[in-house]
């Protein structure tokens, strides 16, 4: 595993919770960091292997245009794009600075942060897996019958690996 930051990305966004600070704007700066496996892109050379910087930059640059009052729901949005687009991620953390905010002090900057780790240890084997939405092997790997489901999640709860639900999914059959 390795630890993947692009920092410092500056920004002129239109965020605030006064309508004022919506028509001014004012100078953003956003932090990723992002940690995920790229042994494959180390030994290999291959982009395919990594995250890629340029799309990180633009879902920022594209979640920081639209305007919104409160730089925690811009910070939600940079997240939950960022988690569907790659899904190597182990954990994640976004970073979004105001820049001289109006709060009739001298303030070099308020940000809001928040981390998100997406390991889950299954409760059946206890090994560990990455999972962007907890729960989401049942149906991302195979189909269940909800009645099996039901039975699993009641013994071991909604975190299993799809090594332990491969058993439990749904085969087709074979035609005739």
């Amino acid at each position: 595993m390795g630890k993947i930051a692009i920092e410092n990305i500056k920004i002129y966004a239109f965020h605030g919770y006064y309508e004022e600070e919506q028509k001014i704007g004012a100078e953003y700066s956003v932090d990723v960091y992002l940690e995920t496996n790229f042994t494959k892109a180390a030994s290999g050379d291959d982009l395919e292997g990594t995250i890629n910087y340029e799309t990180i930059a633009r879902i920022i640059k594209t979640e920081m245009a639209k305007k919104s009052k409160l730089i925690e729901h811009v910070m939600q949005r940079i997240i939950n794009r960022i988690k569907n687009i790659f899904d190597t991620i182990e954990t994640l953390t976004v970073r979004i600075s105001k820049l001289n905010p109006p709060l009739g002090v001298d303030t070099a900057r308020v940000y809001v942060e928040h981390t998100e780790s997406y390991v889950q240890k299954c409760a059946k084997c206890g090994k560990n897996f990455l999972s962007q939405i907890p729960g989401d092997n049942w149906t991302k790997h195979g189909l269940i019958y909800p009645e099996t489901r039901a039975t699993l999640t009641r013994t071991f709860g909604a975190a299993m690996c799809k090594a332990c639900l491969e058993p439990h999914f749904i085969k087709a059959q074979p035609e005739e």
